[in-house]
């Protein structure tokens, strides 16, 4: 997943920052070495850093629904991991550097997710944008210092550009749910001689509500037998047949 943000970054630098100026688009550590072999100008999108945003991370599990819209399982949802890249440019004049650089942010900022249309087919299956955020404080943890002393090699004007993507686990921990209900409960009054009287309910309209005579309403008290009649309601769901 991760090498298809690079395809995703690439065509929408090349689209968006570029419009077809000869520049070369890299993901290689901006090192010394890479800057010796490099022809030309060139634009680095180096991936430094990789961490989960524990921020946004869920536990509960999510429902999945199949082709027509029903729960058919539920599963741990998949956590979601920056990838921050170092985006530097290289040319032959500071200024043209700082052209490519402007160009680079106001790309960015232009929208909070890559657009769809720049995505390869795996992450057009992602059912949530993919958030992007450009220039933003580093954590305090890590410091561009930092980060070019590791490279070795000198320090440059910089973007920091994180995308957000969701990973879900390899082996998804799932639970099957039940059959879906289509009926409603089926419900009778059972009298103490055994007799039961099965109500006729509409699928369409509710079930009415008949009020008793005053006598059968002081007969029952709390589903016991009354004192003086001794009669008592019981409610009991049929069975399924």
């Amino acid at each position: 997943m991760i090498s298809d943000v690079d395809e995703a970054l690439r065509t929408l630098v090349s689209r968006d920052v570029l419009r077809g100026t000869k520049a070369d688009i890299a993901f290689d550590a901006p090192n010394k070495d890479w800057a010796a072999r490099r022809q030309g100008p060139a634009l680095n999108l180096y991936l430094y850093d990789i961490r989960e945003d524990i921020t946004r991370r869920r536990v509960q599990f999510e429902e999945r629904r199949n082709d027509e819209g029903h729960v058919d399982a539920r599963g741990l949802p998949p956590r979601r991991f920056k990838l921050a890249y170092l985006v530097t440019a290289w040319t032959a004049r500071p200024e043209d550097e700082h052209r490519l650089l402007s160009a680079v942010l106001a790309c960015f900022l232009s929208s909070d997710a890559l657009p769809p249309e720049v995505l390869p087919d795996v992450l057009t299956k992602v059912n949530e944008p993919l958030r992007v955020t450009v220039g933003l404080p580093l954590p305090n943890d890590r410091s561009i210092s930092d980060v070019w002393s590791a490279l070795g090699g000198e320090l440059k004007p910089s973007l920091d550009l994180i995308v957000t993507i969701p990973v879900p686990a390899l082996v998804a921990r799932t639970q099957e749910v039940g059959p879906l209900v289509t009926e409603e409960p089926r419900i009778a009054l059972v009298t103490p001689e055994g007799t039961s009287e099965k109500p006729q309910i509409s699928r369409t309209a509710r079930p009415s509500i008949t009020e008793l005579p005053v006598e059968a309403e002081e007969a029952v008290q709390g589903g016991k037998p009354d004192a003086t009649s001794g009669r008592r309601v019981v409610i009991k769901s049929m069975p399924r047949p």
